[in-house]
């Protein structure tokens, strides 16, 4: 078969591209950035932005040939570079017409556990709106709700709970449901088996695991996994819990996409249980548990490394922009005389104040642009550029700094090594 993936660089949908590749259909995955590092399997990518692709004729030339559309887009809250209602509802609205008109055979599409009970969030209620398009369609659909998927890969909450994981103490968020965690080769296998030509279709699937569990159970098995002893729970007050998501907001707001948001709340508190049997019946996949997955595949030093990671790199991504921003800001005003002195030892003369305002300009730009995501990058690039000028610049007019028992040329290293690091990690997926 032909088929187009759309969402093809998330923890399912690249999933689901490399298995449907190995079982021999040719696949074409769409994606909203094609940048960086592209996997073995598939070989044909396009850039999509499913958000702005709203009427049937925009996704025709998307479509010729194809006989599946595997639809596994999502996004959690709106923010810079996420529109819920674009990517949940509109966008594969006109992605259906569009299925019809062209003749494709089938489309499976991702939707999310409950969303047919209960739509606390502008998330389960677009994701019922993509649901009930789909439905009303004449296209040979299947829909799949997965409860929260869990694999290899990690991001989102499957990168939470390896994070929370690293906590002696857990921190609890009130108001939290249970959930039957799904197993991402699960899922994969039940993409797979719809792909086949003689699979039923027009069927809505719940996906979820054989075991219904807490949050810090799930934190507590990858845990154990770790080969860490049991963390001690600890109750956030409801007002932190607050403050934690609003701060996920916030970073959200920057273009980031932290798991912990207000949708997250809103959706957590109903939880991901369903009923697996109408799933196992149809496909024959017996889903494994969290337990049973987790001990079929050794903990890698990798698997710790993240873990002990996720946090800190979202703590440097504060501490790198705040330092930036504060050195312009301290240049600009309380240190200002200081910085001219400084220039006027080293000779500068009347190009000082230019210099000290110059470069306070230029820390404050880099500090904004590392904090906001859709130029972290390029802030990084140019945070780790100042760090040598700045040396360069101080071994050429000051020489005796190096000498400071403060050592302000010599800190420059460990900063420029940080940025570094932050750069290799920045990736999400």
């Amino acid at each position: 078969m032909k088929v187009l993936v759309l969402g093809a660089t998330g923890l399912i949908g690249s999933a689901v591209c490399a298995r449907l590749t190995a079982d021999g259909h040719q696949v074409v995955a769409a994606a909203r950035s094609t940048s960086g590092p592209r996997p073995l399997s598939p070989r044909e990518f396009v850039a999509i932005d499913m958000a702005r692709l709203v009427t049937p004729q925009m996704w025709q030339p998307l479509l010729e040939g194809m006989e599946i559309v595997v639809n596994c887009a999502g996004t959690l809250q709106d923010g810079p570079r996420e529109n819920v209602r674009g990517v949940h509802a509109q966008g594969p609205a006109a992605l259906f017409l569009a299925c019809e008109r062209a003749g494709v055979r089938r489309v499976i599409h991702f939707s999310a556990m409950g969303v047919e009970r209960m739509q606390p969030s502008d998330f389960s209620r677009t994701k019922l709106e993509g649901d009930q398009s789909l439905m009303a369609s004449e296209l040979d659909w299947v829909i799949l709700r997965p409860s929260v998927v869990l694999g290899e890969g990690a991001f989102g909450a499957s990168a939470l709970f390896r994070a929370l994981a690293v906590f002696p103490w857990l921190p609890v968020m009130p108001s939290t449901g249970n959930l039957q965690v799904v197993q991402l080769d699960d899922v994969v296998t039940t993409v797979a088996y719809f792909a086949s030509p003689d699979a039923p279709g027009k069927v809505a699937l719940d996906l979820a695991g054989p075991q219904e569990l807490t949050f810090n159970e799930v934190v507590a098995s990858y845990r154990k996994w770790f080969g860490w002893p049991p963390a001690r729970p600890v109750k956030l007050p409801l007002f932190v819990s607050r403050i934690l998501y609003w701060l996920g907001d916030a970073a959200g707001q920057l273009g980031w996409r932290p798991p912990m948001r207000t949708t997250a709340a809103k959706e957590i508190v109903r939880g991901a249980t369903g009923d697996p049997r109408e799933w196992m019946e149809r496909t024959g996949v017996r889903p494994a548990s969290l337990e049973m997955a987790l001990s079929s595949r050794p903990v890698t030093v990798q698997e710790r490394w993240f873990a002990k990671l996720y946090f800190l790199k979202a703590l440097t991504f504060i501490v790198l922009p705040l330092f930036w921003i504060a050195t312009g800001v301290i240049s600009l005003t309380v240190g200002y005389q200081i910085g001219i002195d400084l220039m006027h030892r080293g000779g500068a003369g009347i190009l000082a104040a230019p210099a000290v305002i110059a470069g306070a300009l230029a820390d404050i730009a880099v500090g904004v642009c590392i904090a906001y995501r859709p130029l972290s990058r390029w802030g990084l690039c140019g945070a780790i550029f100042l760090c040598l000028f700045y040396a360069l610049a101080g071994t050429i007019i000051l020489p005796e700094l190096w000498n400071e028992p403060l050592g302000p040329l010599l800190k420059i290293w460990p900063i420029l090594v940080l940025h570094l690091i932050a750069l290799a990690i920045l990736k999400e997926r």
